[in-house]
């Protein structure tokens, strides 16, 4: 029996983005190709798997130390910065399924958003890794906003709420302040539902809002969670949701 939802938000890294095409040192690489110094390669390789090091994964150094990579990995260089970044999304992929769930949702008429852990400070549509990555890949035209603790992107203007600026999604403000702003437009938080492969920033923290959670286990699976629905194709997402009338 599908469940009645007027709001669905998805997790980005790991969830909608899938990184499984990509490959940190060919992006390194590339960059340095196309900024004519192929001889610094290896060099520069090596320094990003010391920033890896440094902070536990490849994913953490880009969503939150993005400055380094420019500082220590490009030494300084500011024409890498929009190199890598571009470099970055030919390399990434799209969740298994997700375009078809995004459009199944969207013809029904569900809100939806991305909620993300965007530590970048936001700036124009574009210019950070989430906003990018949908206009890369032809998404942005199925959400209405991008959530972060950087603040309310909105996709169809480009303006910027900061009433969520500081606040995130494993404390949980960053929820708190979405069901406000939800409820401000008739949707409570159990007609809405939040999809993602974190247990601690997608899962735990929702549910105790009152969302209805959904971990997504399509690129990891983190284990047994409190989620009420479990999926690991967005696909599956078309039979498990309706529009709540």
């Amino acid at each position: 029996m599908a469940i009645e939802l007027k709001w669905v938000g998805i997790d980005f890294g790991q969830c909608m983005m899938d990184p499984t095409g990509l490959r940190n040192h060919l992006v390194v690489g590339d960059v340095s190709k196309e900024m004519g110094e192929p001889e610094l390669v290896e060099e520069r390789i090596h320094k990003y798997r010391v920033l890896k090091e440094k902070y536990g994964s490849y994913s953490i150094v880009k969503e939150g130390h993005r400055d380094e990579i420019m500082s220590y990995v490009f030494d300084g260089r500011e024409e890498a910065r929009e190199i890598f970044s571009a470099k970055e999304q030919e390399h990434l992929l799209m969740g298994s399924g997700l375009e078809e769930a995004l459009r199944y949702l969207t013809a029904e008429g569900i809100h939806l958003s991305v909620v993300a852990e965007l530590k970048k400070t936001l700036g124009a549509m574009g210019t950070d890794i989430v906003t990018r990555f949908l206009q890369t890949k032809g998404l942005a035209r199925y959400f209405e906003d991008v959530v972060t603790p950087q603040g309310k992107i909105d996709l169809k203007d480009g303006s910027v709420d900061l009433s969520y600026k500081g606040k995130t999604k494993e404390q949980g403000t960053l929820y708190d302040e979405l069901v406000q702003s939800l409820l401000r437009r008739g949707i409570s938080p159990s007609d809405g539902a939040m999809v993602g492969d974190k247990i601690a920033t997608d899962i735990e923290p929702a549910k105790k809002r009152g969302f209805i959670t959904i971990q997504y286990t399509g690129y990891i699976d983190m284990g047994p969670s409190e989620a009420d629905y479990r999926i690991d194709n967005f696909f599956e997402l078309k039979d498990l949701i309706k529009k709540k009338v």
